[in-house]
């Protein structure tokens, strides 16, 4: 007799049913599990002869093969100790009565049989009811699980208590969902004063989901502006909310099994890697695109990046999709980020002020603002000037709008947007602009002379069309005037 059990694989957020065949046959004692296991599959064998020591049960003294179906398909990580457990008890027919394979499982054994947490539990459970299977999980994992509503929940603690309550003899009750504790600050944009200029544009992107950069001198305030860029946004909805713990659960960060209900704000270090910026690695884990999926990616000092992984975000930000593609692995995460850049116009940073400036000045501007490829900039739809305020500046000027103002005018734009079409401006199509957008007669001769005039790409032509009709949206216009065609070339880079 072979026994079964199901449980999943992942490939990004694709999850891959996996069949668990456990058959116990004479010949000399042995525990052999083929079907492409990783290291830490193969070493299941010694956690699950200890759980099962634990219970009072010695593995046979016969040969076990463990196959996990597809063979094909590349076993990875610890999630298969529960249910090769579970075939090894049905095949030794301590559950012989019970029909293992109704059910999805997933969990990492400790050697004292509990049952540890393992990533990639919400989408796990997602394809157990599409299956319509059970799903057997670590009761640390249950309330992850219970957000797909319907889905029969078995979360024990214990392999001995999985076993009692198959058998009838405990009862273990269902876990509830949790929502993750709320990771919002008390960052405000009133806290800013001055930076009119950079206020309306970061107003503008989180209106039409644009990428913006900022470019100013150290002190200027283009990270505090950053910081609070977050704080305008609208709130997640519920399948976007779904979509991002996705991300988060097959990552194994998803907090206390919680789901999320903040929009991610990931500021990695300029030394970060182009697998960790991108995703990848052994394992093809997602990276900081796809943390901030939904969110806000921001990128301090731009041209301290290197290179190769400034390159790399240029497909992802015109796909929301990061492609990671190696030799045992081909996967795709989203990456629906808001780009927010900034950087010093020089090394030393005051290449404006003469009074500061280095001897080597404008040289150093110049070299050191083309470490940006002109590809990459041509998909930042917002360049502003970030100028230095003045210590007379802060002492006498009174604090601008609060950020739950500006929201207000953001998801009401928003909602004009998401009326008209099926996305945010920043995310329409050239088919998509020519069919809703409509400019006036004076606006669009006004495009077009500035076009021929600066050369404006392809591209670019049609990304200054979107962004005027986000600053035409923030007043309620119902088409794009020359005064919004005006501010939108003023934010190109020149």
């Amino acid at each position: 007799m072979v026994a079964k059990v199901w449980t999943v694989a992942f490939s990004g957020l694709h999850v891959i049913d996996i069949e668990v065949q456990v058959h116990i046959t004479n010949g000399l004692p042995s525990f052999t599990i083929v079907g492409l296991p990783d290291k830490a599959v193969a070493e299941s064998r010694e956690r699950i002869r200890n759980a099962l020591h634990t219970m009072g049960l010695s593995l046979p003294a016969q040969k076990i093969t463990v196959n996990l179906s597809p063979a094909s398909v590349q076993k990875e990580g610890a999630h298969y100790d529960l249910p090769i457990a579970l075939g090894v008890l049905s095949a030794m027919k301590v559950l012989k009565d019970h029909d293992l394979s109704s059910y999805t499982s997933m969990g990492e054994l400790s050697l004292d049989g509990h049952i540890q947490n393992v990533p990639g539990i919400l989408p796990g459970a997602f394809q157990s009811y599409k299956n319509a299977r059970r799903f057997i999980c670590s009761h640390k994992s249950g309330a992850e699980a219970a957000w797909i509503e319907g889905l029969d929940i078995l979360a024990a603690p214990t392999l001995l208590s999985i076993v009692n309550t198959l058998k009838g003899n405990q009862v273990i009750t269902p876990p509830a969902p949790k929502i993750a504790a709320s990771q919002k600050t008390t960052l405000d944009f009133k806290d800013i004063k001055g930076q009119q200029g950079a206020r309306r544009a970061l107003e503008i992107a989180a209106a039409g989901g644009h990428n913006l950069m900022m470019v100013g001198p150290p002190g200027s305030g283009k990270s505090m502006l950053a910081k609070r860029f977050s704080t305008i946004l609208p709130d997640l909805h519920p399948e976007e909310a779904l979509e991002l713990s996705m991300v988060y659960s097959v990552a194994g960060l998803l907090p206390d099994g919680g789901l999320l209900r903040d929009r991610p704000f990931r500021d990695p270090h300029h030394s970060a890697s182009l697998p960790s910026m991108v995703g990848g690695g052994y394992r093809a884990q997602p990276g900081e695109l796809s943390l901030a999926h939904k969110g806000v990616l921001f990128l301090d000092e731009l041209p301290e990046f290197s290179r190769a992984t400034l390159e790399a975000l240029r497909q992802p930000l015109e796909s929301k999709q990061a492609v990671i593609a190696r030799a045992n692995a081909h996967v795709t995460y989203p990456a629906d980020v808001q780009l927010i850049a900034a950087m010093n116009p020089c090394p030393c940073g005051y290449l404006d002020q003469a009074e500061k400036s280095c001897r080597k000045a404008p040289l150093c501007g110049e070299a050191y603002q083309n470490k940006l490829s002109g590809p990459l900039l041509d998909r930042i739809d917002l360049h502003v000037t970030v100028p230095p305020v003045t210590v007379l500046e802060l002492s006498t000027l009174s604090p601008g709008e609060s950020s739950l103002i500006i929201k207000n005018r953001v998801v009401h734009a928003q909602r004009l947007q998401l009326k008209r079409s099926q996305g945010l401006n920043a995310h329409l199509s050239n088919q998509e602009i020519e069919k809703v957008i409509h400019l006036s007669e004076d606006a669009q001769s006004l495009l077009q002379k500035a076009a021929e005039k600066f050369r404006i790409s392809a591209r670019s032509y049609f990304r200054i069309i979107k962004v005027a009709q986000t600053i035409a949206d923030l007043v309620v216009s119902s088409k794009i005037e020359t005064v919004h065609v005006a501010e939108a070339l003023q934010y190109r880079k020149s």
